[in-house]
């Protein structure tokens, strides 16, 4: 079975915007403000959550400008990662800009558009994925709307993506495509130097039945009109500086000489009701290095665990200390994250757990994590 986690993101920048006009005519939309960043750094930042650490742009309009703009974007993040650029030769289209990053491109990959973003869980999609990895080309975020008539919308069959129809009348609910995609490298197959990945390709991809559906229901924004992008700027910041779910390592695994095993119980089902509820989910303790396990198989073997069964961990702070977090890595974590002490807390088993900075510390004395944490999840998130 491949890894849950997928590490590659490949991101759409290439569209000229010409809907906000003058807005974009030195900047390519991605890089307008929201708050105090650029939209394209809350959008890597989010998938940073789901384990991404390789960011592959797509740029066919000012590509000088995007990667001017790299470097601030890139420190402002959470975690170091690495970015490239792919730069189309010519006006290529959406489909086009990935037959040209094909040397760039993992065997399976992520893919979204640069200018709208789904806060949703996106471990279900991963999820979903891991059921059945060799059976379709591609899965695809799909969302639905009251109205969908700026969009196509796409008719599903179970999870089958059956059909992609045209715009419906102006109040028309409809299931739209979110523009976020998880692709293996056989969708190449389908791809020319010049064509749209929506109208050539992925229409071609549900007929043949290769193509599949998630359905996510979470905040949806596209900074393409002047409306969305006001409202972008305003609601952008407020909705990702999320609560956050500090975890001691021990109340959610033991140990077994070269690596955690055997989630205790409640583990995996309260980080997956975490993330469904937007909340960072952090897991903080005492380093494994003296028993043989190396924090970053650690990390490893556990974001991909917890992906596959539809949930994420975002980050993870060891230390080689006392058992038990180290305020040290908590203070950093939140820091690094810019998460709200007010809207966070952490559950551990020991009375020496650190409460830094006002986050709220709760015992879990042997009871089951989920029926603990579940009750108080509606109050961070």
């Amino acid at each position: 079975m491949p890894s849950a986690t997928v590490r590659q993101c490949a991101v759409l920048i290439g569209g000229l915007g010409t809907r906000l006009g003058q807005l974009t005519a030195a900047t390519p939309k991605p890089l307008l403000t929201c708050g105090d960043r650029p939209f394209l750094a809350w959008l890597l930042r989010e998938f940073l959550r789901y384990g991404v650490d390789d960011f592959l742009l797509l740029t066919g309009y000012l590509p000088e400008v995007v990667q001017a703009a790299l470097p601030a974007i890139t420190a402002g993040l959470p975690r170091h990662v690495r970015v490239t650029c792919s730069t189309e030769p010519v006006r290529a289209g959406t489909g086009g800009a990935l037959y040209h990053a094909r040397d760039q491109l993992a065997e399976r990959f992520w893919l979204c558009n640069g200018d709208s973003m789904l806060d949703c869980n996106l471990a279900r999609l991963l999820a979903d994925a891991a059921m059945d990895p060799d059976a379709v080309v591609g899965r695809m975020m799909l969302r639905r709307l009251d109205d969908a008539s700026r969009y196509g919308v796409v008719e599903l069959q179970g999870d089958r993506v059956a059909a992609f129809q045209e715009r419906p009348q102006p109040g028309s609910p409809g299931m739209i495509n979110a523009g976020i995609y998880l692709l293996n490298r056989s969708v190449l197959d389908d791809i020319g130097p010049v064509c749209s990945l929506e109208r050539d390709v992925l229409p071609v991809l549900a007929t043949r039945g290769a193509l599949r559906g998630t359905v996510g229901e979470g905040y949806f924004i596209d900074i393409g009109i002047q409306a969305d992008l006001e409202r972008a700027q305003t609601e952008l910041p407020g909705r990702l500086h999320r609560g956050a779910l500090f975890l001691d390592r021990d109340v959610l695994t033991g140990d077994s000489g070269s690596r955690p095993f055997g989630w205790k119980p409640g583990a995996i089902a309260t980080i997956r009701a975490a993330t469904d509820a937007g909340i960072h989910v952090f897991v903080v303790g005492q380093s494994g290095i003296a028993s043989g396990i190396h924090d970053d198989d650690q990390r490893q073997w556990m974001g991909d665990e917890i992906r596959a069964a539809g949930g994420t961990l975002d980050d993870a702070r060891f230390h080689r200390l006392a058992p038990g977090p180290s305020p040290d890595g908590l203070l950093d974590l939140m820091a690094r994250w810019e998460t709200d002490p007010a809207r966070s807390l952490l559950i551990g088993n020991r009375p020496a757990d650190a409460t830094p900075a006002g986050v709220r510390t709760i015992r879990l004395e042997g009871r089951d994590l989920h029926d603990v944490a579940l009750p108080l999840l509606a109050g961070i998130a």
